[in-house]
């Protein structure tokens, strides 16, 4: 006998964790970032700029204000001149940390650039 069909909106509801979740670290560039600053990393902005291909700088600072802002990265800048800016990942950015593991070790055995 065939299972009855699911009512969309249950669908909807159980999707709502995954939109919810990739809606703050979603799209290109945040997951690549919040990869690099794993692991207690400190990096610098120009040292995330050379380090993540094709992203601009204007890219690079509007994705670090949003991660900033919704609590997943610090910043902290230095009184001095030139000025230098530190981005670190903070506690809550590193709840996140297995999920980027995850997808590293997913992408190490299924990519098909391997």
């Amino acid at each position: 006998m065939e299972k009855p069909a699911q009512h969309p909106a249950k669908i909807t509801l159980k999707c709502l964790n995954v939109k919810t979740t990739l809606d703050v670290i979603g799209g290109k560039w945040k997951p690549l970032i919040l990869f690099l600053l794993k692991d207690g990393r400190i990096m610098r902005f120009s040292e995330l700029l050379k380090s993540i291909e094709g992203i601009t700088q204007k890219m690079l600072a509007e994705q670090l204000r949003e991660l900033e802002k919704d609590g997943l990265v610090n910043r902290k800048a230095y009184p001095v001149i030139p000025p230098k800016v530190e981005y670190s990942m903070t506690e809550f950015g590193q709840t996140l940390i297995p999920i980027f593991i995850l997808m590293d070790q997913w992408a190490r055995k299924y990519s098909p650039q391997k």
